[in-house]
């Protein structure tokens, strides 16, 4: 149980991480404005309370779709 744990929190962990960064390159592609205003700002602007909303039920669901798969396949 114990192991099962820790693999969904490093699971989702990695997931979220992905989610902010693929925002944190959003920042500094051509339209963002992150490269104007620099990492300070795009930091500040990524890391918001519904971004971590968004990350942690997109997260969840990514968890939920993978064990699926996982034990089906």
């Amino acid at each position: 149980m114990k192991k099962n744990v820790w693999r969904a929190v490093i699971e989702v962990g990695f997931i979220i991480f992905l989610f902010y960064s693929n925002l944190l390159m959003g920042e500094f592609e051509r339209s963002g404005i992150g490269q104007k205003r620099g990492v300070a700002w795009a930091i500040g602007d990524v890391f918001t309370a519904a971004n971590f909303a968004i990350a942690m039920v997109a997260a969840l669901i990514g968890y939920s779709l993978f064990e699926f798969l996982r034990k089906k396949f």
